[in-house]
């Protein structure tokens, strides 16, 4: 019998407690289903330096992998500025302070939702 697939919601519960352990700073959590059929969340994370960003990357990767959530790509670890960890459902970018501020990716993506979801919150700080 396959394992069953988990929701987006417990893969980003998967990641923020990944991100609490390895002391990423500034998590922000995006809802973005309104916007886009391609993810339901987009998390962004910063890094001390860019051996903390990797690590940070890693780290999300390795427990998501080590929980059956597949892992669709990971871009940037070369340089270790920006790393995107696209898991299918969620999308994980943990940035750099310095380009995370140059990129303001929140608010890019920090889009309302239409007047009928206005009640639900689309963005969490933690």
């Amino acid at each position: 019998m396959a394992p069953k697939s988990k929701s987006a919601d417990q893969i980003l519960e998967i990641i923020l407690a990944a991100l609490d352990d390895i002391k990423a700073s500034d998590i922000v959590t995006l809802d973005v289903k309104h916007l886009t059929s391609l993810m339901d969340y987009m998390v962004i994370a910063s890094g001390r330096s860019d051996r903390h960003v990797r690590a940070i990357a890693d780290a999300v990767t390795e427990r998501c992998k080590s929980v059956g959530v597949q892992v669709a790509s990971q871009e940037g670890q070369d340089a270790g500025e920006w790393i995107l960890v696209d898991l299918i459902d969620v999308v994980v970018h943990v940035m750099l302070p310095k380009v995370r501020d140059f990129y303001e990716l929140e608010k890019l993506w920090d889009i309302s939702r239409p007047a009928d979801d206005a009640d639900r919150a689309h963005i969490r700080v933690r």
